[in-house]
C-alpha cells in the first residue's frame, strides 16, 4: 500500500489538530512532522523527503506563498487557509489543491483521493508539474463557498461590467466580483491581451482582425484607439 510521507504546516494550533485528526482517518497518509511557522518548514523540507504539505497561507516572518516560491524541489502542496483572494496565485504556484477553512472532511477526501490516484498512476513529481504547466487553470468564486475551476485555454473574452466581469469560455459563462484591471494582470501575458477598457481576449481565439476589431466566436470586438498599435503588433506578429 502506498504511504504518503505528510507535514503539516499552520500556526493556528486549532488547524493543526484539525488536519492531523483527518490526516489519522487515510491510511495512505504518514503523518511525519507539523509545523507552527513556515521556516523551521523549510530546513525540514530541504533535509528530508517529503510527498504532501498541508500548508496555511496567512504565518508570520514567511507566509506560504513566500515558502512555496522558495521549495527547490516540489512536493504535493495543498493550501489550507481561510482567505479565498489567493487560489489563483497558489496555482500558478503548482499548488495540486486549494482548501477554505472550515475545511470539511469530504472536501479533504477528495484533495487526498486526487494525489493518491496522480501516486498510483505512476506520476512523478516531474511529470505532474509539467502536466500543471501544459494545462494552466485558473479557479474562481462563484458564491460564498464554491470555487470553479477553469482551464485557461477555454477562456475566450474576459467583459468588464463595472465592479464585475463577466468571463466566456468555450461552453460557459461566469460572472465574478471582480475588475477587469487585476483580472488580466493575473493571466499570463503571452496568451491573454486587454484590447478595449472593456475587454480582455484569448490571444489564440482570435479569428479575423478587419480595421480597429476583430472577431472571435463569431462576435466581433471592437479595439480601442489606445490599445491598437500593442494588439495589432502582438497579434499580427504570431500570424
Amino acid at each position: 500500500m502506498i504511504k504518503l510521507r505528510t507535514i503539516i504546516v499552520d500556526d493556528e494550533p486549532l488547524a493543526i489538530n484539525v488536519l492531523k485528526n483527518y490526516v489519522s482517518q487515510i491510511q495512505e497518509l504518514e503523518l511525519v512532522e507539523t509545523f507552527s511557522n513556515a521556516v523551521a518548514a523549510t530546513t525540514f523540507v530541504q533535509n528530508n523527503e517529503i510527498d504532501i504539505i498541508f500548508l496555511d497561507i496567512n504565518m508570520p516572518i514567511l507566509d506560504g506563498l513566500d515558502f512555496l516560491k522558495s521549495l527547490q524541489s516540489m512536493p504535493m502542496v495543498v493550501m489550507t487557509t481561510a482567505h479565498e483572494e489567493y487560489a489563483l496565485t497558489s496555482y500558478e504556484l503548482q499548488a495540486i489543491d486549494y482548501l477554505v477553512k472550515p475545511i470539511p472532511f469530504p472536501r479533504f477526501l477528495q484533495a487526498v483521493q486526487r494525489i493518491i490516484k496522480l501516486k498510483q498512476g505512476n506520476t512523478t513529481k516531474t511529470t505532474t508539474t509539467n502536466t500543471v504547466a501544459e494545462n494552466p487553470s485558473i479557479f474562481i468564486k462563484v458564491d460564498k463557498k464554491k470555487l470553479q475551476k477553469i482551464v485557461l485555454d477555454d477562456i475566450m473574452v474576459i467583459e468588464s461590467l463595472k465592479d464585475y466581469i463577466r468571463i466566456k469560455t468555450k461552453s460557459d459563462k461566469y460572472i465574478i466580483h471582480r475588475t477587469l484591471s487585476s483580472f488580466t494582470d493575473e493571466l499570463p501575458s503571452d496568451k491573454f491581451i486587454r484590447i478595449h477598457r472593456s475587454y480582455t481576449i484569448s490571444i489564440s481565439k482570435v479569428d479575423t482582425i478587419e480595421g480597429n476589431s476583430l472577431e472571435i466566436g463569431g462576435i466581433r470586438y471592437t479595439i480601442g484607439r489606445s490599445y491598437i498599435n500593442d494588439v495589432k503588433e502582438t497579434l499580427l506578429g504570431r500570424a
